[in-house]
This record gives C-alpha cells, structure tokens and sequence, in this order.
C-alpha cells in the first residue's frame, strides 16, 4: 500500500468523521426546533455516517480484525434499518396530523452544502480506492454516494416547500423518501457482514 496513497485515505476518513459530526448536530437541532421530520432524519444518519467512516479509519489503521468488523458492520446496519423505521413512522405521523415546518430553508442551505462536499469525498474517495486496490476504500466511496443521494432528496423536498408552500406534505414525502434511502443502505450493509466474501468497510453498494 502506497504511503501517500494511505496517508490520503486516511485524511479522507478523518475529513468525512469531522463534517459529518457537524452536519448532525446542526441538522437535528434545527430539525428539532424547526418540526421537519427530515431534516432531523437527515442529521441522524450523519451521526451513523460518522460511525461506518471509524469502522474504515480502524482497518486503514491496520487495527481491524475481520470477525470483529463485521459484527460491527452489521450492528451499523441494524442501527439504519431502526432509523428508517423511525423516520418512516414520523413522516406518516406527519401526514396523518398534517403538521409541518414554518420553513425549509436551513434543510435547503444544508443539503445544498452536503451535495457539494460530499461529491467531493466521493470522487476523492474513488480514486484512492483504485489507487490502492482497496474493498473497503469503495465501500467507502459507495457511502459519499449514498450521502449524496439522501442530500439530493433533502434538497429536492427542501425546494419544494420554499417554492410552494401550500405543499404541507412535502417534508414529510422527502422524510419517506431519506427512510427509504437509509432502509437500503443498512441492508446492504447486514447483507455485505452475512456475505462470506466480506472484505471490509461499510458494505454499501454490495
């Protein structure tokens, strides 16, 4: 393994784990004060982000024991699987009292932020993996994606809203919409730690 290369992997996991932290606690807090279901759904996930991007950290460190990985793996998993459950619950909630928020414009400058950022991890993270040959490092880029792709629901229902505001439910259909996202990515995730060919990493877009 290069040691430019691995030093740059290594940079990479450390920058994901330091915004992603950011970016949950200021998208739940305003989530939370705000009553948009999926902004605080969105920063929920970051904070399971957060842990997947430690699981690759810890294997890049060539600290990992592959047993152990993949209990963790799966244990991440699950976590995904109750948050979509979750989110899914009070997006319907929301439906069925027909409450939402005064305003989408923090999700909007938030998702907006994530989509540029995180497309950035991803095509860094890309090309390190291909550099290094490595499993985990694509797995990891696969979850730059799946962040990419929570932002752009987030974005879109964000927008929505601000444009048209008579469209009460749309926060609530975005928050389905990240549920649905999330319910993927963490059965890929228990899938990916079952599998005998497991290698490593967060297990997305296995």
């Amino acid at each position: 393994m290069s040691p430019d290369w691995r030093r740059r992997a290594l940079w990479l996991s450390a920058l994901t784990i330091g915004y992603n932290l950011l970016e949950g606690l200021v998208s739940m807090a305003f989530g939370w004060a705000g009553d948009s279901v999926a902004l605080f759904g969105f920063g929920a996930d970051s904070f399971i982000e957060v842990a997947s991007a430690l699981l690759v950290l810890w294997r890049l460190m060539d600290h990992a024991d592959t047993k152990r990985e993949r209990q963790a793996t799966f244990g991440i998993g699950g976590l995904f699987l109750l948050l979509a459950l979750g989110i899914a619950g009070g997006a319907l909630w929301q439906l069925y009292s027909r409450v939402h928020p005064p305003t989408t414009l923090p999700g909007l400058v938030i998702a907006l932020l994530s989509l540029s950022f995180m497309a950035f991890l991803w095509r860094a993270k890309r090309s390190t993996a291909r550099a290094l040959d490595s499993a985990t490092l694509a797995a990891d880029a696969a979850c730059s994606l799946a962040c990419l792709q929570l932002s752009g629901v987030l974005f879109a229902g964000s927008l929505a809203f601000l444009l048209a505001p008579g469209l009460w439910w749309v926060d609530a259909a975005a928050a389905l919409g990240l549920a649905l996202l999330i319910a993927k990515e963490g059965l890929g995730m228990v899938r990916a730690a079952r599998s005998q060919d497991f290698t490593g990493g967060c297990g997305c877009g296995h």
